[in-house]
């Protein structure tokens, strides 16, 4: 990178901040991705400049981020959208930041922090509130969590663009998912415009439209987003049977099989140019993958969806998974453990993966059990171990990666039988619950999970091998949220039992789609 911007970057460690420390410098934090374009463009244009070059390595310890490779240091560090530069004592603190500044912009704040620095020395520093360690605003998890998520729908609705909010369409995949159960015209309205405006010519799918109207797409596909879109179209077609949503899934499998297969797991990005590829492979993306191409083949029976979530799924295990529930961000030292976006995947995946192929139920109960050992010293749970560089030893605890993980425990509770799985995630579900009337539709993945918390769960225990006409039949109810046991010792041979629901078992699909009917809600 010395050659492109002519500043002597160091990588992220504490190596960096012993360094400032040493010389009692502030540090500069450039978070960056390899899908950033505007990223590339602050590199050439204002790192480049000789001078600030210059003023940059006499005056501060300059440290490049890749937000990727370390996503707790994006969340403590983002100034809002990348890249970010920050300024930071060498402690770490916060010291002030922007996102991206031209050669004029940043030699004024360059002054500025020099001079602040100077004056005030690590006072200067704060922490950012989130990491403030206060209680969460925990309360009690009751309906109104649900109802007040689906009210979200309908007060956050663009009627005239569909989507939510009336700024820059993000696909909030989740979102789509809670509206099909509870506002299904809104959620195929919000597909709709997904299909039309973010879905490329090669099935991939942009990161978010920059206009309300779904215009100026930022063109860089992300694993993560279009994993999350598959999935959500994939539960379309479950609920309506529309054969297009069908055809969005498959493309976008498609997409992620030609453009971010690395050989042996699923890369990162594409950047915007479309030649650019990140194949860095990630748990939590390849995680996320595999739970929704298995989604996808369960509806559909679509065998290379299911193959390529084997794969997916067969590299998490041999290579990111230890056997004692370890989860490693990525391959190498470097990339962190136990991170809760991460486990909160993998369990979800592998619960998938015991619904849909038969096994991954024993992969998902030692990740569980050890994250909630690692992380939930508290009823919320930190993203991540609280020790690192930086602000990385206090602790965060995000809302929407902890809904995730409980939501994978529910999933887990119900394949395993074991009541402790549901009750910590309902903790980690009430640790927010007091902050409920402040939620938007942007995190409706949180009235998903409270609702499956104040019903009776829908599972569905299958007394009859995977791929059995039962069994299928099965992961076809029209319940995105349903979880399905084959091969379940509570079922009588040949038979599917509702469990919890006072339902007759089911000898044929017909007649277990008949119980399902008669049991809605």
């Amino acid at each position: 990178m010395t050659d492109e911007t002519r500043v002597e970057w160091r990588e992220w460690g504490p190596e960096a901040f012993a360094a400032a420390e040493r010389s009692g410098t502030p540090v500069l934090l450039f978070l960056t991705a390899n899908w950033c374009d505007d990223c590339r463009r602050m590199l050439a244009e204002t790192f480049g400049e000789p001078q600030i070059a210059a003023n940059v390595g006499d005056a501060f310890v300059p440290v490049t981020v890749d937000v990727d490779r370390h996503p707790r240091v994006r969340e403590r560090y983002n100034m809002g959208g990348f890249p970010s530069v920050v300024f930071a004592t060498p402690d770490g603190d916060l010291l002030t930041g922007a996102t991206y500044l031209g050669p004029d912009g940043f030699r004024e704040v360059l002054e500025r922090v020099r001079e602040t620095y100077e004056e005030r020395g690590e006072e200067a520093g704060r922490v950012p509130r989130a990491l403030a360690d206060d209680d969460t605003p925990a309360g009690a998890v009751t309906p109104a969590i649900e109802k007040h998520l689906a009210g979200q729908l309908d007060a956050q609705w663009d009627g005239e663009f569909a989507g939510w909010g009336d700024d820059a369409k993000f696909p909030l995949p989740r979102t789509v998912e809670f509206a099909l159960k509870r506002d299904r015209r809104r959620a195929t309205r919000t597909l709709d415009a997904i299909e039309r405006n973010l879905v490329d010519d090669d099935g991939g799918v942009f990161r978010y439209a920059a206009a309300r109207d779904w215009s100026r797409p930022a063109r860089e596909k992300l694993l993560v987003d279009n994993a999350g879109v598959l999935r959500a179209f994939a539960n379309a077609y479950l609920y309506t049977g529309d054969e297009s949503y069908r055809e969005v899934a498959e493309g976008v499998r498609r997409f992620l099989d030609t453009e971010l297969w690395a050989g042996l797991a699923y890369g990162a990005s594409v950047g915007p140019d479309g030649e650019r590829v990140d194949l860095s492979a990630y748990a939590g993306g390849n995680a996320l993958a595999a739970d929704a191409l298995l989604t996808l083949a369960a509806y559909t029976d679509d065998d290379r969806a299911r193959r390529s979530a084997e794969n997916a799924l067969a590299y998490l295990r041999e290579t990111l998974v230890d056997d004692d529930g370890t989860v490693r961000h990525a391959d190498g030292e470097a990339a962190g453990t136990d991170l809760l976006e991460d486990v909160g995947r993998v369990v979800a995946a592998f619960c998938r993966a015991e619904s849909v192929l038969g096994e991954g139920v024993d992969v998902a109960r030692a990740v569980a059990d050890r994250a909630v050992d690692v992380l939930g010293d508290e009823p919320a749970f930190r993203d991540g171990p609280a020790a690192g560089p930086g602000l990385l030893d206090r602790p965060l605890r995000p809302i929407d990666s902890g809904v995730e993980f409980a939501g994978a425990l529910l999933d887990l509770a119900a394949l395993t039988g074991e009541a402790a799985y549901r009750e910590r995630a309902e903790a980690a579900v009430g640790a927010f619950a007091g902050a409920t009337e402040r939620m938007g539709a942007q995190v409706a993945v949180y009235g998903s999970v409270a609702a499956r918390l104040t019903r009776d769960p829908l599972v569905v225990d299958v007394g009859a091998p995977v791929g059995s006409d039962l069994h299928r039949a099965a992961l076809r109810v029209a319940d995105h949220e349903a979880v399905v046991v084959p091969d379940s010792d509570r079922a009588p041979t040949g038979t599917a039992v509702l469990r919890e629901r006072d339902a007759e078992p089911a000898p044929t699909p017909e007649a277990l789609m008949t119980r399902v009917a008669d049991h809605a809600g």
